[in-house]
């Protein structure tokens, strides 16, 4: 007899990096057949569409987002504002609560997915419908960094050791990212609720919470949450790009066939938050130092309206021919496909991870100052050992164009013995990934969970 099919609500927090690998995870389940009703800002929409691979099985349910006082009137995601206008994005995220309400009663799905909606399950469980708290980060993260004693500061020194039954040994932590950890902990988050208490709300209240990942490398960390949950704790499989249906624009096609297989730079950097001035120029003067060809795909560091505006003095005349400093959007998945490119230098974000991981370009890790960022940096470079990470001051967290030029030059060089390491490590792994039927049966195994809620 087939598995019943389920009908799924996916309502992400109101970010491109949120709303997108939901859409990712949704293709996955269109693919055996699942409802989905996937809940997005309005306007929002457009930006997402040509995602769906399965419009016959996934609808999107516009909503309107309310205004709140400090926000720009047609502001719905965080790609809209600042970081610091973030928070009063939650706070209209919130504000759609009798919304959203409504449309779940009209829309009777089994299962809502969310992520920081923490008055969600309460909502969930007074109309009957099961509640999943999706996090779109791996395990690793909330193993290490959520699951802390509550009701007392975290210090410096509690975040050097991991919690009591952590699987495996401790990550280095830098002082840095010490500080910056305990900061978020305290960081109002919209509505005048704290961040960490939007997470451990919904994870409380939730019926399961679930994880971008495959039990072959985040197992260990999945089963550990789920004893201290007391809860099922779930996998989605490692949301792999799917096949791109469009080509690379003719421009890239071009400038990259002029280079020898593996010898391109590509690095992307500041989608979510852009670096600052002093990083930016250490990183375009660390790409000009190692005399590779390169395309950086950046936004103009904080106070500048463009790229060109900010670049070091003589550095477009220097590297004419052989480094782009690029401001626009760039086909990534496509980029990182070419033969051309080599090394991925990356901020760390969960997708772009994934996407350097199946591709064969070698990975360079440069981690935003992000949680989630600082532990997938960590799990790739001492973990699993497929990628250099860029050398930063203990305490100021910086990076020198030396560091950056250090980092790559290691990956690239076919005699160094760190590169040859970490080059048969991603080969591992890619061929992991890429195995015929890893992710199909991870996503198998999720599906049966969820019906096993119901």
């Amino acid at each position: 007899m087939d598995a019943p099919l389920l009908h799924i609500a996916m309502f992400p927090w109101f970010a491109m990096g949120h709303l997108t690998p939901c859409l990712h995870l949704s293709n996955k389940l269109a693919q055996r057949g699942h409802k989905i009703s996937f809940i997005v800002p309005k306007r929002t929409q457009t930006k997402l569409q040509h995602l769906n691979l399965h419009p016959h099985l996934i609808t999107f349910v516009p909503i309107t987002v309310p205004h709140v006082d400090g926000l720009p009137h047609d502001a719905e995601t965080t790609s809209d504002v600042p970081f610091s206008l973030f928070t009063l994005i939650a706070t209209a995220m919130d504000r759609t609560e009798k919304d959203i309400e409504h449309l779940l009663r009209e829309l009777k799905p089994q299962i809502v997915f969310f992520d920081f909606q923490h008055w969600l399950p309460n909502l969930t469980r007074s109309l009957g419908i099961k509640s999943v708290q999706y996090m779109i980060v791996g395990p690793i993260t909330s193993a290490y960094i959520g699951n802390r004693p509550k009701g007392r500061d975290i210090t410096e020194v509690d975040l050097m050791q991991p919690p009591p039954g952590f699987p495996g040994s401790a990550i280095k932590l830098y002082s840095h990212e010490l500080r910056f950890l305990i900061s978020t902990r305290k960081l109002e988050f919209g509505s005048g609720v704290l961040f960490l208490d939007r997470l451990s709300i919904g994870t409380r209240l939730s019926d399961a919470v679930a994880f971008k990942g495959c039990r072959e490398i985040e197992g260990p960390y999945a089963e550990y949450l789920e004893t201290v949950y007391e809860k099922p704790v779930m996998l989605s499989g490692p949301l792999l790009p799917e096949p791109s249906i469009s080509t690379l624009e003719e421009k890239w096609v071009a400038w990259l066939g002029g280079f020898k297989a593996g010898s391109v730079i590509y690095c992307a950097y500041g989608s979510e938050s852009p670096l600052q001035y002093n990083q930016f120029l250490e990183l375009l003067l660390g790409l000009e130092l190692t005399g590779f060809p390169f395309l950086a795909a950046l936004k103009p560091p904080a106070g500048f309206e463009t790229i060109e505006e900010a670049l070091p003095e003589g550095f477009r005349e220097r590297v004419e021919g052989r480094g782009i400093a690029y401001g626009g959007w760039v086909q990534q998945q496509l980029i990182l496909e070419h033969p051309s490119v080599g090394c991925f230098i990356t901020h760390c974000g969960a997708a772009s991870i994934t996407e350097g991981l199946v591709n064969t370009c070698q990975l360079v890790l440069l981690p935003r100052l992000g949680s989630d960022h600082i532990m997938n940096a960590r799990l790739m470079s001492t973990k699993l050992k497929v990628g250099v990470e860029v050398e930063k001051g203990e305490e100021d967290g910086l990076f020198t164009k030396e560091s950056v030029c250090k980092a790559v030059k290691i990956v690239m060089d076919e005699e160094n013995e760190i590169g040859r390491e970490v080059r048969a490590n991603h080969t591992k792994v890619r061929n992991l990934l890429l195995s015929n039927n890893l992710e199909s049966s991870c996503v198998d195994t999720f599906c049966d969970r969820l019906r096993g809620l119901l």
